[in-house]
């Protein structure tokens, strides 16, 4: 097993579009997380959700804006698709580096285009940073 199979949530929590937004709202509070992944029968990656896009669906919940019955008020409508993810033979440095420089709070692990896990900001909380060399940014504590 690699060091980013062993670094990685491997129990991912995931949903497809026909899940409904109290649905998503719900796995998001049940599980203590801040986002999903968003995957098609055979668990490829088509779009994530974060806390923030449920955030902005809940406002408009709140201000009587959101019509449940409305087509457009889905997971298809407000996930991303603009996906950073990455192979599960990828370095945890270059996923680091990710994490360190972007908005993203976490990646999904892909293997053959299917989501096998998810490393967060907080799964790189246990790596501390060594060098500045590529290869031995991070590693294990």
């Amino acid at each position: 097993m690699s060091e980013l199979e062993e670094m990685m949530s491997a129990n991912v929590v995931t949903i497809t579009e026909e899940t409904t937004i109290p649905e998503a709202i719900a796995l998001l509070v049940k599980h203590n997380i801040t986002g999903l992944p968003v995957v098609d029968k055979t668990m490829k990656l088509i779009g994530i959700i974060s806390e923030k896009d449920i955030l902005k669906i809940a406002y408009s919940f709140q201000t009587k804006k959101y019509d449940s019955s409305n087509p457009a008020n889905t997971i298809q409508s407000v996930m991303s698709t603009d996906i950073v993810s990455f192979d599960i033979n990828d370095r945890i440095s270059d996923i680091c580096k990710c994490l360190m420089e972007s908005e993203f709070r976490r990646v999904p692990i892909l293997k053959d285009g299917r989501v096998v896990g998810i490393v967060s900001r907080k799964d790189l909380l246990e790596i501390l940073p060594v060098t500045t060399t590529s290869d031995t940014m991070c590693r294990r504590v």
